[in-house]
């Protein structure tokens, strides 16, 4: 009988975290948010619910939800790419209480 050689750890929890993970577009908008958007964005947005195919994105402060207000067309067309679909028509950016991004551990 011939033996298999040992799978990757990585492997393994891709798969099982791959399967695990909801269906959702919020949750396959989560996935390919740092590489649609880009490291710098995704340091200071995250993706926090979607409906209807808007977008909501919390930033870290509000110059940085009204700067991708302002790209929010460009961002759509990036998220879509990435996603391999049309599932956001729209962005709606808020910026987070300083608190709430504070308890991120990323100040």
């Amino acid at each position: 009988m011939r033996r298999r050689s040992p799978r990757p750890l990585s492997s393994a929890i891709g798969d099982l975290t791959d399967r695990l993970a909801p269906r959702t577009t919020l949750a396959d908008v989560q996935r390919v948010w740092p590489d649609a958007v880009g490291a710098a964005i995704a340091r200071e947005a995250l993706p926090t619910a979607e409906r209807g195919g808007t977008l909501t994105v919390t930033c870290r402060s509000s110059v940085w939800a009204q700067e991708l207000d302002l790209m929010g067309p460009e961002l759509v067309g990036r998220i879509n790419a990435a996603l391999g679909a049309e599932r956001i028509s729209g962005l709606r950016c808020a910026a987070a209480a300083p608190r709430s991004w504070a308890a991120r551990g990323e100040d």
